[in-house]
């Protein structure tokens, strides 16, 4: 199975940091993030890995080569500017074949079972699933709830609680079309466009 790494940021939030080591590659205990990333990737079966490289590309594709050390094919691809999260992947479509993949940052720590999102993919025939985690924000106030200009209670500073993106997919390749080519593109006008044009999003 195939998965697609979006690995060409340049980290500015971590600024002299990512100036010397591309983001990918800042270590986490021992190994950078990357690694542990690919190596999470290929327990679950996801063993040819596409990485989309810009920023210090040369750096990144030194360091995992062509993935023999990790037991994983390797492909590289780079971006020539910044394309967003959704463009990257319409520029290696020529490398996905015919089959759904999974595609995300290269900067996210999970243990969520890669394959198991894979198996709901197919189960559902979906073109697009999106994994989504939870996320609470404590209202630092009171907060008025009102009715016809006459307030009807407070709560004092609750909490509330959001499904939020995530940054992982597993996307079959009917998805690709919307996509424009040569164009910035997020995966989250993916999602919307889909949704719009009613077609299958699941999480």
């Amino acid at each position: 199975m195939k998965a697609v790494i979006l690995a060409g940021g340049k980290g500015t939030r971590l600024g002299i940091i990512s100036s010397v080591i591309p983001k990918p590659l800042l270590p986490v205990g021992t190994k950078p993030i990357l690694e542990i990333i690919i190596e999470r990737l290929r327990d679950h079966g996801f063993t040819d890995i596409i990485l989309n490289t810009g920023y210090k590309a040369e750096i990144i594709e030194a360091y995992f080569r062509d993935g023999n050390g990790l037991n994983v094919n390797i492909t590289y691809y780079q971006e020539d500017k910044p394309m967003g999260t959704a463009a990257p992947v319409k520029l290696v479509e020529h490398l996905l074949g015919d089959q759904p993949f999974i595609t995300m940052n290269g900067d996210l720590l999970t243990d969520m079972d890669f394959r198991a999102m894979y198996q709901m993919h197919l189960d559902k025939s979906a073109e697009l699933t999106v994994a989504v985690t939870s996320y609470s924000y404590k209202v630092p106030y009171g907060v008025i709830n009102m009715q016809d200009n006459v307030i009807k209670s407070i709560d004092e500073k609750p909490e509330l609680k959001f499904l939020i993106n995530a940054g992982i997919y597993v996307v079959s390749p009917s998805a690709l079309d919307i996509i424009p080519k040569n164009t910035f593109f997020n995966m989250t006008d993916l999602i919307q466009t889909l949704i719009d044009q009613n077609r299958k999003v699941e999480t």
